[in-house]
């Protein structure tokens, strides 16, 4: 399975928030799965951070791409590909990462991991 960490989970196993359920941390450590973290929750999480609403223990450019590597996540960039996903993509969840997230996981055939009930209303494969 391939698998596209959305924000707050991603977050969780690196932290080992007791948040995150064990059938998920057990899939993300699962090496016949793959784990993916998308550049849009980079984004999101310097964007929280500038904005005081994520404390981290480094500046996030260089501490979550360091704990991503260290948990051997794959980074998934964005491309195009996943962007004109957006036009067809019915308007049921209103947060402009959530709707990138699905796009990518749409377009690349990802498996989100997640506990937003937002995005458990699309017709996207969820864990």
């Amino acid at each position: 399975m391939k698998i596209l960490l959305d924000t707050h989970i991603f977050l969780w196993f690196i932290s080992g928030d007791n948040r995150l359920q064990a059938d998920v941390r057990d899939a993300i450590w699962n090496l016949d799965n793959k784990a993916y973290l998308s550049v849009v929750s980079i984004w999101e999480s310097i964007i929280k951070y500038q904005l005081g609403r994520l404390p981290l223990p480094e500046s996030p450019e260089i501490y979550l791409p360091k704990q991503r590597d260290r948990h051997q996540i794959a980074n998934l960039d964005l491309h195009e590909g996943s962007v004109v996903q957006l036009i067809s993509l019915p308007s049921l969840h209103k947060d402009p990462f959530d709707r990138m997230l699905i796009c990518q996981a749409l377009h690349h055939g990802l498996t989100i991991a997640t506990v937003d009930a937002e995005i458990v209303k699309y017709s996207v494969d969820l864990i």
